[in-house]
This record gives structure tokens, C-alpha cells and sequence, in this order.
């Protein structure tokens, strides 16, 4: 059919097909199916849910944690807060061991009005933000981290200074609870390793505010998570809130823990094949480590994914195509269990599903938005483009 004259044909939606390559892509559909999953089960175990905001790092992704009303939230980095406190959100636990350089950054926010908990496990901390709260006349809200598994930092329950700690927190006006993260569970690979997961890190978490109540210090919070505890727990009492990030996008890792299905994950980047050596039966793409990363975390799983799945445009997966190595721009495709290489020509393009979302999300300034509950005939069309918070 003609176009009447004077006037224009509206300009297609652009598709997948169409930004430069590598980008990556996020289902939005996916996203809230994962969003829902988590914040039904935190209902149903009764805890508040404090979401992890660093693995998309993004304000679009964070509306859909509660249908765009701000919601209490988890960072990794002041750039982090200092960002959710421009979008609104006034109710942020910086979960990383406090750095007392960065307490003026920290002050600062609290000025603006926003309920800021930074996380310490060391006397030195401790005196840091109780001194710091005293000169700026206002408290700085903390928690006492927790060694649940001996993944990374925090005091175990039963250290002989935790006491001293939460009194010194607590003489300033700033003890607020304690935090633990069982970062070991990314190992369990069972459902009942991590059912003992959730059991430990909860035991854990209740065991250390339970000492420091029995020294006369108020425990407000008692806050601890991970993905794959977050999904396994079974009885929370004594938890005050649920933390966990990852499952907003899911990965090649949980999926391999069977935390989450393939057809769960949301993130993926979209490449394009650059050329083919067929002499060692590689595919070449213009997708390195510089847009999937360098995490192999599914290496120490029963079935290693190389840098990563493959799918076509559409997200169905090619059977037995794999992303076994990275240069910084290339990354090198290969079948394998016996599968024949696909016919793909330069020029196509394809979609990897990463090992780690948090990392490979990391390598991108933003996401190209689809919805797989609006299929289409042609390439999936890109619904918007969300930004990322960049930096520390």
C-alpha cells in the first residue's frame, strides 16, 4: 500500500539485529519472573527483602523490584548509593567492609536524608565510625559482619571481640545489627548442600546477634543472604531481612547449582561471527573477554560452559555450540559431545548466556531491553536501553 503524500513511514522498531556488536541484552520478561519467584518466597518464609542491586547496577532494572516504588536496597560501591539516592532510594546497606577514608561520603548521604548501614568487622572500623558519627553529630547506622562460612571477611559468632565492637557501635549511637553472606553456597551442588547452607548462615547470623543481646547491645537487624541460599531456605526465624542479587539476572553458574533453569536466565551478549578456522573446527566472533569477562565459574561444575552458552538471535539454544576461549576482542566457538559445528556465516549474529552475570554485565554501559513474552517474526525488537552505574 502507498504512503499518502506530505506524509512519512514510521521508522521500524530496531531489532537485535541492528546495534553494533558486542552489546548486551536483557529480557525484561525474564526479569520479573525472577523478581516474582524471590519476593513470593521471602513472603512465604516471612522476612523482609532487601535486594542486591550490583549485578545490574541499574535504576530501570530496580523499578521492577517493586513496581517502581523505591524499596530497601543492597549496594557494593558508594557510587552505588550515591546513584539509588538520586533515583530516590532512601533505605541502603553498603555491603562491603567500610573503608574510614570513605566516611565523609558516607556522612554526606545521611545528610541528604538516607538511612545508610555500612558493614565492618574490625575494632579499628568500629572506632573509626563511632569517632566520625561523634564529629558530624548524627549516627552512622552499622553492622557487624559474620564469617558464616570463611568466604571472605567477618567475625565468627563466637569471637571474643564482637561484644567489644557492638559496645563501641553502640556508645556512639551506631550499632544497628549484624550482617553474613554465605558465599560458599556458590559451591553447593546439591539441593540439600544448600538447604544446610541457608541453615548454617542463618544459625550463624542468629548465634552472633544473640551474643551481643546477652551483652546488654540492641540488635535491630539481623540481615543474610546469597542466591542460592535466598532460593533454598527453609525457616528464617531470627532473620530479619533477605538479601540477593544475582537472581535478578541468573547465570550459567546457578543454573549448574540447579538454583535456576537456562530458560531463567536473562542476561545475554549479543556477538557476531567474524570469521571461521575450520582447520581446528572454530567459529570466530567479535565477543572476548572484554564483553563476557574472564569468569569460568562453571570450570569447577560438573558440566564446565567454557566462557558460555550459545544461543541464535532468538535466544533458543544451539546444541553443542560453546564458547571455549576469549582473546580480548575474539571469542572462539566450538561443538562438542560430538555435535556438528553449525553452518553459521560471517555475519550472523548470536547470543552468548554468560558464566557470571554480575561480571559480564560489568563489561557494558547499559542493556538493550527485549520481552520474550512479545515473540516476533523477526529478530527480537529492543523495547528500550537501560543505563548502568559505573565506577566505586
Amino acid at each position: 500500500m502507498n504512503t499518502p503524500a506530505g506524509t512519512t513511514r514510521p521508522e521500524p522498531a530496531p531489532t537485535l539485529a541492528d546495534p553494533d556488536t558486542p552489546f548486551a541484552a536483557v529480557d525484561v520478561h525474564r526479569v520479573r519472573r525472577n523478581i516474582e519467584r524471590l519476593a513470593a518466597r521471602a513472603d512465604r518464609l516471612g522476612v523482609a527483602l532487601r535486594p542486591h542491586v550490583k549485578t545490574a547496577k541499574s535504576l530501570d532494572v530496580a523499578a521492577l523490584l517493586r513496581h517502581g516504588t523505591p524499596c530497601p536496597v543492597t549496594v557494593s560501591t558508594l557510587a552505588e548509593a550515591e546513584a539509588f539516592t538520586d533515583g530516590g532510594y532512601t533505605d541502603i546497606t553498603y555491603a562491603v567492609g567500610i573503608d574510614p577514608r570513605k566516611l565523609p561520603r558516607v556522612i554526606a548521604l545521611l545528610r541528604r536524608g538516607v538511612r545508610l548501614r555500612v558493614l565492618l568487622d574490625s575494632s579499628e572500623q568500629a572506632a573509626s565510625v563511632a569517632e566520625a558519627s561523634r564529629r558530624a553529630g548524627l549516627p552512622i547506622p552499622a553492622q557487624i559482619e559474620i564469617d558464616c562460612d570463611g568466604h571472605r571477611g567477618g567475625l565468627k559468632p563466637d569471637a571474643p571481640g564482637l561484644p567489644e565492637i557492638g559496645r563501641v557501635l553502640h556508645e556512639a549511637g551506631c550499632l544497628d545489627g549484624v550482617l553474613t553472606h554465605a558465599g560458599e553456597s556458590y559451591y553447593a551442588r546439591t539441593a540439600e548442600d544448600r538447604r544446610l547452607a541457608a541453615e548454617n548462615e542463618r544459625d550463624s547470623a542468629v548465634a552472633a546477634a544473640e551474643r551481643l543481646r546477652a551483652a546488654g547491645l540492641p540488635v535491630a537487624t539481623v540481615s543474610v543472604g546469597s542466591t542460592p541460599t535466598a532460593h533454598a531456605a527453609e525457616d528464617l526465624t531470627g532473620v530479619t531481612e533477605l538479601r540477593a542479587g544475582n537472581y535478578v539476572f541468573f547465570d550459567l553458574v546457578m543454573a549448574g547449582l540447579g538454583v535456576c533453569d537456562l530458560a531463567d536466565l536473562a542476561l545475554s551478549v549479543v556477538v557476531t561471527v567474524i570469521g571461521h578456522r575450520p582447520e581446528y573446527g572454530w567459529i570466530i566472533t567479535d565477543g572476548g573477554w572484554m564483553s563476557m569477562s574472564r569468569d569460568r565459574g562453571t570450570a569447577v561444575q560438573a558440566q564446565d560452559q567454557g566462557y558460555g552458552l550459545v544461543t541464535d538471535l532468538a535466544g533458543d539454544l544451539i546444541p553443542g555450540l560453546v564458547m571455549t576461549a576469549a582473546s580480548q576482542e575474539h571469542g572462539t566457538l566450538t561443538a562438542r559431545d560430538g555435535a556438528r559445528l553449525p553452518d553459521l556465516p560471517v555475519g550472523t549474529r548470536l547470543r552468548i548466556l554468560p558464566n557470571h552475570a554480575c561480571a559480564t554485565a560489568a563489561q557494558h554501559r547499559g542493556y538493550h531491553v527485549i520481552d520474550s513474552a512479545r515473540p516476533t517474526e523477526t529478530a527480537p525488537v529492543v523495547q528500550a536501553r537501560w543505563d548502568r552505574v559505573d565506577g566505586w
